[in-house]
């Protein structure tokens, strides 16, 4: 009999195999809160659960757990990136970035990424396979034990792209809002996208809660296209008009991020055309001063972004400058890479 793991069940799914095993139901509520509350990976540890059935579940199932490799903080931000290895050996990052009191944890959704976003360092790696929801939600279970303190906030923008892998993304965003477990607000998670149409439309149809951002970069589709391939398929007009869609529909503001690049998409012109791009669109803007990827890109200086920010105030809507936390550890925006052990999938 092959066990199962019951790190990455939804709570349905719990249910279900506790009742199929004849068991009463409130062992599924205990055994929940073992997981995720208390950050448990054995069934011997489970104390209010008598001995007979701690080896009876040993016998049936088991719970995940990542290795961590390698860990690097920094001493300017507090800002902490994590190398785990997963079962078959391949590797992700995750970030524990503290900030006044939030206290965010930055979590990868692939091994690598397909996209090839030419400033992201990622895209060096490829792509090479999905994460399952539990080694999505273990990153989360796995930090929050490392820094034994629980986080306020989840965003999805570390290693992949969220909506390729849309299925298992949304199942482990879905156990992470669970109030009898690790209860992180619907409003407190949000999930970024390079701009991925149809599963934009699909998001958008199935109502989900959680809050969506949109990785821009570009003013222009020669322009985005350059810096971002995946534009050739989904246009700035295809990619807008959803956008729209989904505020319209789900009465609901996005995020925009704006990488800024020296001389290539932060020009004057840039701003303005930044302008008319999501005008009318009820939105945010995170403007992000390039993170040095080993590429060869370089970041503006700190006076030219504030003029930039200063040009897109006309917007109506929040502009914000995302400061960088964790770049003195390669930890921050665009620069998580985990080559250990990671293999190129062409």
């Amino acid at each position: 009999m092959k066990k199962i793991n019951l790190k990455g069940l939804s709570r349905d799914e719990l249910d279900g195999f506790i009742a199929g095993i004849g068991e009463k139901s409130f062992r599924a509520s205990q055994i929940w809160s073992w997981i995720y509350v208390k950050g448990m990976t054995s069934f011997e540890s489970m104390t209010n659960i008598s001995k007979a059935l701690r080896v009876r579940f040993d016998r049936m199932a088991f719970i995940s757990s990542l290795r961590l490799i390698e860990k690097n903080s920094s001493p300017i931000s507090g800002t902490r990136k994590f190398l785990w290895e997963l079962e078959d050996g391949f590797c992700v990052e995750s970030v524990y970035i503290p900030e006044k009191k939030r206290r965010t944890v930055c979590i990868s959704s692939q091994v690598g990424c397909g996209l090839g976003c030419r400033f992201c360092a990622t895209a060096k790696v490829g792509f090479v396979r999905n994460l399952l929801p539990h080694e999505i939600v273990d990153q989360v279970i796995s930090v929050t034990r490392d820094v034994d303190e629980k986080p306020t906030n989840i965003v999805v923008m570390g290693m992949g792209e969220p909506l390729l892998n849309y299925e298992n993304v949304l199942k482990a965003l879905v156990i992470m809002n669970n109030a009898e477990g690790i209860g992180i607000g619907h409003r407190k998670i949000t999930l970024s996208t390079a701009g991925i149409v149809p599963q934009l439309h699909r998001y958008t149809e199935e109502g989900h809660p959680f809050k969506l951002a949109i990785s821009l970069n570009g003013t222009t589709d020669a322009q985005r296209s350059r810096l971002m391939p995946i534009n050739r398929k989904y246009p700035l007009r295809d990619l807008l008009q959803t956008a729209r869609e989904y505020t319209r529909r789900r009465r609901k503001r996005l995020t925009f991020e704006y990488v800024l690049l020296k001389g290539v998409n932060d020009t004057p012109a840039d701003a303005q055309r930044l302008l008319q791009l999501l005008k009318g669109i009820p939105c945010k803007v995170n403007l992000i001063g390039y993170n040095q990827a080993r590429g060869s890109y370089k970041r503006p200086d700190e006076e030219h972004i504030l003029g930039f920010a200063e040009s897109i105030r006309y917007l109506c809507a929040p502009v914000t400058l995302r400061l960088s936390r964790g770049d003195d550890i390669d930890g921050a925006c665009g620069q998580l890479m985990a080559t250990h052990k990671n293999t190129r999938v062409d």
